[in-house]
């Protein structure tokens, strides 16, 4: 009986960075590739996973290139897998939270290629489960907003921050924020004219890796604080009454040492 030939890609997942905090099915999937196609914040602890035999094609800014045109990374997994080859796109943090995977299924599909998804952890989760705060919690936060700040300010498709504030002081929503650092001074602008001053943000920068760190401060400080610590991107920015405890902590023991001093 003749098969036919199917093509397929795998989107995997690749979490926010920390080898140990990927999927079994995360790994599987990448030691049976036969191309992989990695994304520019994948490290090479994640890659190491891959067959020796195996073609690692880097697609992001690690890649050697400004910025590898999403047309080309489409068009580069239909080729490979019309070809014949076991392809994986390996993508930081979750294929379908900010990470274009949801274009690039349709592309592959609408060229009659397969597609499995694996998720990953979201970086924004991990960051924040990494402090012991949860995004949820029944008295200060009855849901949550994954959300990207990186849309250009006047778009037709920018965000509504005032509204959005005000959406979350009101039903008690943690808000997440993606690729925000460098849009840090109007998100305050924008996010004060609805949320109280005195909310709690926490800013938390390489997540899951080594070198993570973060830090806690109230939302009218927000801008002078990433500027302050040079927190730069990759960082998520992270709003809501979930890190009253954490930041009422943090001035106790600025106020003690003051104290003291």
């Amino acid at each position: 009986m003749k098969h036919t030939f199917q093509p397929h890609v795998t989107l995997v997942g690749a979490g926010p960075g920390d080898p140990e905090l990927l999927t079994l099915k995360a790994v599987k999937a990448i030691a049976s590739a036969t191309v992989l196609l990695v994304d520019d914040l994948v490290g090479d602890a994640i890659t190491a996973h891959a067959s020796h035999k195996a073609r690692i094609i880097h697609v992001g800014k690690r890649g050697g290139c400004k910025s590898t045109p999403q047309a080309f990374i489409e068009k580069l997994m239909a080729q490979e897998a019309l070809a014949g080859e076991t392809v994986v796109r390996l993508k930081g943090g979750d294929p379908f939270i900010f990470g274009r995977g949801g274009e690039e299924v349709e592309h592959l599909q609408a060229q009659g290629i397969a597609v499995t998804v694996i998720n990953g952890i979201t970086s924004g989760l991990a960051g924040v489960s990494s402090l012991g705060i949860p995004l949820t919690h029944r008295q200060h936060a009855h849901g949550v907003v994954f959300i990207t700040g990186h849309a250009k300010q006047g778009a037709a498709d920018s965000v509504d921050w005032v509204a959005l504030g005000k959406t979350a002081q009101q039903a008690k929503l943690t808000l997440v924020i993606y690729m925000g650092v460098s849009g840090a001074a109007h998100l305050q602008q924008a996010l004060l004219q609805s949320m109280r001053p005195h909310t709690p943000v926490a800013v938390i920068h390489q997540i899951s890796l080594p070198e993570q760190r973060h830090v806690v401060c109230e939302l009218q400080q927000l801008h002078d604080t990433i500027l302050r610590e040079a927190l730069t991107s990759p960082s998520v920015i992270v709003v809501g009454d979930v890190f009253k405890g954490l930041l009422a902590m943090q001035q106790s023991e600025i106020g003690r040492v003051v104290a003291a001093s």
